[in-house]
C-alpha cells in the first residue's frame, strides 16, 4: 500500500504528458492569439508587424457576412446535434436496453457509421443527393437539385447519421451500469415498463446525458470533414459555411492567416461558453 502513498512516481509519469500539452496545445493556442493581432497573410510566412488598429480582425468579424452565415449555421448544427444525435441516441439506447434478443446486433449496427471515414461518407451522400441520377432523385421520379434547394438539410443529415452511434454507445453503457435490482424491486411493486424508464432509467442516466450534451455542443463547433467534402468552399453560393469550414478556407484556400486566427479564437470562446451553458442547463445531480 506504500506505493499509493508515495506520489513521486506518479509525478514522474505526468511530466511527459504535461510537456506534450505545453508544446502541442498551450503554445499553439497562445501563439494563435498573438497571430490574430498581427499582419500574416501566407501560411508559414513571417508576421509584418501589428495590425492597424491592433483589433482590426475582430472588427472585420462583425461585418463579414460569411462569419454571420457560419455562426448561424453552426447554431443550427448545435440544435440538430442535440436533438438529432443525442435525442435519437437516447431513444435507441432505451429501446435496445429493453430487449432481450438481438441487443448485440443492434449495438453493432448503430455504432457502425462512426467507424467509417468521414471522407468516404461524404462521397457516399454526394451520390445519394446527386442531381442527375442520384438515389433520391430516382426515388422521387425526377431530377432534383437537393444541394441547391436544401443545402443545410443535405449537409447535416450525414453528420447526424454518423454520430448517433457514438452517443448511443455511451448511453447504453450508462444504462448497463444501473443495477438490475432496482428494476426488479419496481416490478414487484407493480411498476410498468414505462414507469421503470421514467422513474429509474432516466433519472440515473441524467449525468450521462449531460456529458453527451456537452460533447455534442463542442463537437458541433468543430465539425469540418463531412461538410467540406460535400460543400467545398461553402458551396452553393457560400450558404453552407460553418465556423470550422470557413476558418479552414481562410487559412488554406484564401490565405489570410491573422484573420483565420481570430476566427479560431472565436470558436474556442464559443466552445467554452456554450459548454458552461449546457452544464448549467443539464446540471449533474447526485443520487
Amino acid at each position: 500500500m506504500n506505493i499509493y502513498k508515495n506520489k513521486k512516481p506518479a509525478l514522474f509519469f505526468l511530466i511527459p504528458a504535461f510537456l506534450f500539452m505545453i508544446v502541442f496545445l498551450y503554445y499553439p493556442f497562445f501563439q494563435n492569439i498573438l497571430n490574430s493581432f498581427m499582419k500574416i497573410k501566407n501560411l508559414g510566412g513571417a508576421a509584418k508587424g501589428l495590425n492597424d488598429p491592433i483589433y482590426k480582425n475582430y472588427l472585420k468579424l462583425l461585418t463579414d457576412e460569411n462569419v454571420l452565415i457560419a455562426l448561424k449555421n453552426t447554431g443550427i448544427m448545435i440544435i440538430v446535434t442535440l436533438v438529432g444525435q443525442v435525442g435519437i441516441a437516447i431513444i435507441l439506447a432505451m429501446l435496445v436496453d429493453n430487449i432481450k434478443r438481438g441487443a448485440k446486433f443492434f449495438r453493432i449496427v448503430y455504432f457502425f457509421p462512426i467507424v467509417i471515414s468521414a471522407t468516404a461518407l461524404g462521397v457516399l451522400f454526394n451520390l445519394i443527393f446527386q442531381f442527375d441520377g442520384g438515389m433520391l432523385s430516382q426515388l422521387v421520379g425526377h431530377n432534383v437539385n437537393w444541394k441547391e434547394s436544401f443545402p443545410l438539410t443535405v449537409m447535416m443529415t450525414p453528420v447526424t447519421w454518423q454520430y448517433v452511434g457514438f452517443y448511443f454507445i455511451i448511453l447504453v453503457t450508462g444504462l448497463n451500469n444501473i443495477s438490475d435490482e432496482l428494476y426488479e424491486s419496481a416490478s414487484i411493486d407493480g411498476a410498468t415498463r414505462w414507469q421503470r424508464v421514467r422513474y429509474i432509467s432516466w433519472p440515473l442516466l441524467h449525468n450521462v446525458v449531460c456529458t453527451c450534451s456537452v460533447l455534442a455542443v463542442t463537437g458541433a463547433l468543430k465539425v469540418f470533414d463531412l461538410p467540406w467534402v460535400m460543400f467545398p468552399n461553402g458551396a452553393p453560393l457560400g450558404k453552407t459555411w460553418l465556423t470550422g469550414t470557413y476558418m479552414y478556407y481562410k487559412t488554406m484556400q484564401s490565405p489570410d492567416i491573422d484573420y483565420s486566427s481570430a476566427i479560431a479564437l472565436i470558436i474556442v470562446i464559443l466552445g467554452v461558453v456554450l459548454s458552461k451553458v449546457v452544464n448549467k442547463i443539464f446540471k449533474e445531480r447526485d443520487y
